[in-house]
Order: structure tokens, then sequence, then C-alpha cells
């Protein structure tokens, strides 16, 4: 299939900037209540791809279509506040710094990206807080855009990166930062109830629908969850620059996958149970690490898989996912899924609709 045909006119105001429900107000409002309260609001659209029939639904009613001993599966990588505003030597130029990976712990070097990159030379110091504390050298250059930082900083590794996040904000993508400026909500709401592997840029969307509340309702129904770690990089928003899609290459990244999470799901199968694939960094987790027999196996180091029409999936029975801007990877393989006539028709309903869409938009759930 060709790029364009995953474009579509995407208005504005259908890009999510906050949750749907009340904005928190930290006056008012406890943050456990205020989850609960907004994680289950969204809309979900479920998409039957056997019979076609699309159904306008919330996420609170997605436990309808699971029963007894069906899994879940999450990916569960926590975002850290990747984005910080620094000022160069001497010339006082704000620059913005993106973290992408920590390289060597004990020297401190970072991979970041920074904008404007021109300004940014090899031996030139960057300077973060309002004291001008943190300190960065610039090291290396790796792309247009990409620099390696070593952080000048004296005190342990935790102290470092206790410091380092403090003046960072919640990396919240650009489609909803054109709009508004991250705020102290972001960095709660950007990030899923059961995060515990530190390593995202982004988040897994899918998974930000999940509250306590829902997650209780599954264990009391039998639904098992499992786990597995993808650190969602910058890779999901990187334009496709080619017309042929099997030209496109996609950045590594990062995944793990646990003995616990395979016999989880590998039992399910086994039973003749349903398992749902919670978000697409979750579903290109899976299908790197599925064998040819249509089990989970353990799996760690990096992943480049990059999923669109035509594609046989081997192990989901179900896909609950964001609706996605046009032209990205995301779209593209809800569509290599759902089939591709199918999911561009939920989309066109979606658009006539009230749905929201992106990292704080609605869901669509692709079920068999």
């Amino acid at each position: 299939m060709k790029l364009s045909q995953f474009d579509f006119n995407y208005p504005p105001e259908k890009i999510a900037l906050y949750p749907r429900g009340r904005h928190f107000n930290p006056e008012e409002d406890e943050m456990d209540d205020y989850l609960r309260d907004t994680r289950e609001d969204s809309k979900m659209m479920v998409v039957h791809k056997s019979t076609g029939e699309i159904e306008d639904r919330t996420v609170r009613d997605i436990l309808e279509y699971f029963g007894d001993k069906d899994v879940f599966i999450f990916n569960d990588t926590r975002v850290f506040p990747a984005r910080l505003y620094g000022t160069k030597e001497k010339t006082q130029a704000q620059i913005e710094v993106f973290l992408l990976r920590e390289l060597k712990e004990g020297l401190r070097y970072w991979d970041v990206l920074v904008d404007p990159a021109r300004k940014i030379r090899i031996g030139n110091k960057l300077y973060f807080g309002e004291d001008e504390s943190m300190v960065a050298e610039v090291i290396d250059n790796t792309t247009s855009r990409g620099r390696t930082l070593r952080f000048l900083y004296d005190g342990t590794h935790d102290e470092f990166k206790q410091a380092l996040y403090s003046l960072g904000e919640a990396p919240i993508p650009d489609d909803v930062r054109s709009l508004r400026k991250a705020d102290a909500n972001d960095m709660e709401r950007f990030q899923t109830i059961f995060a515990r592997n530190e390593g995202a840029v982004t988040a897994p969307t899918a998974g930000l629908h999940f509250s306590k509340q829902l997650m209780k309702r599954m264990e009391i129904k039998g639904i098992e969850s499992a786990y597995i770690t993808l650190h969602c990089g910058l890779g999901n928003f990187r334009r496709i620059d080619v017309e042929d899609l099997t030209k496109h290459k996609t950045d590594g990244e990062q995944m793990f996958v646990t003995k616990e999470a395979c016999d989880i799901v590998n039992r399910a199968k086994d039973g003749g149970h349903k398992v749902c694939v919670v978000g697409t960094t979750t579903m290109r987790a899976v299908e790197t690490a599925v064998s040819t027999y249509g089990h989970l196996k353990e799996f760690e180091g990096w992943t480049n898989k990059f999923i669109f029409p035509p594609y046989e999936f081997s192990l989901a029975d179900a896909m609950l996912s964001n609706f996605q801007q046009p032209l990205s990877v995301m779209l593209m393989m809800q569509c290599a899924y759902g089939g591709y006539d199918l999911v561009m028709r939920a989309y066109e309903h979606a658009l006539e609709g009230d749905y929201l869409f992106g990292t704080y938009g609605d869901a669509m759930l692709l079920i068999d």
C-alpha cells in the first residue's frame, strides 16, 4: 500500500487538548478522584471485524466484550519528563532539549534532540534551571537535530536524575503542544496507572484509559492482565518521506517480554480465551516476540518492526487503540489489523461524529 492511502482531512478541533471530563483543580480535587473520574470517560468505537458493525460506546463498557480467563496485554513503560529548556552560554539564547535516552550512567551522557539545532555545536555549554545549577556540554553531533550531552553535576546518580527531571516537563506530543503548553497535570495524566519501567518519551496512549476502578472490575470478572515493556520513542510521530511503505524504516525501541507475561498469555490462548492487546506499541512488541505457533516468547532487545497492510497477525483477538493522525504508523497498524476499508470507514464515522483524536483522544476497539 502507498502512503497517500492513509491521508484524510484532520481539522484541528478534532485534536484532544485534554482528557475528557473535568480538568484537575488542585484547590478542590484529590488526584486519585480526578484520575478515577476521567480515565474511563473517553468514547470508544467498537468495530466488529467479522460483520463490519460499528457501535458507539465508552471505555467503561469495554468489559462487556470479554469474560473469565480472557487476557489484556498492557505496556508498562514509564514516561519521564523529557522536555526541558536551557540557555546557551554567552548568547543566552533559549534552547529546547528533548531527552531521548541515557547512554552512560556513570558519565551522565544523554542522547538528545535540540531546537534550534543550528545554534548548537560541539563544545557549547547549556545551562538549566533558574540558578543555572545544571550544566551540560555538547560532545557530539548524531543527526541534524541530535546531539550527545554530558551533564556536569556533583552528586550521586539518583540525585542527578532527580535534579534533571525536576527541570523537565511532560513530553506531550507536538499536535497538542502547538495549541497549548504542557501544565502540571500532564505529568500525572500522561502516564498509565500501571507504569513502572522508566524509559518512554511518549505515553502508550491506549493504556491511559484504564483506571484503578476499571482494573478492579476486570479482576472481579476474572480477566487477567499481562505486562510487557516497550519504551515508546519519537519514531511513532516521525514523518514518513516515502510513498512506497516497504522503503520506510522505523526507529528501534527497546522492549522486554518476561516469562510471567508469556505464561499468562499462552495459557489463555491454549484455553481458547480471548487476548486483547492494548495499544499499537504493545502490538508491535507482541508481534516481535510471537512464535510461529502463535505463542508469546520471552524477549529482551530492540525492535524496529513496522506493521502496515497487508499483514497477518499471530496472536491477538482484539486491539484497543486511540484515533490516530493521518499518515501515521499507528493508523497503518490499525488498518493492518482491522482491514483497510473497515478502519477507514470507522474513521469517517469518527470524523462525522464527536470523537476526539490523539494522545488524549478517544479509543477504537477492533474485535473479531
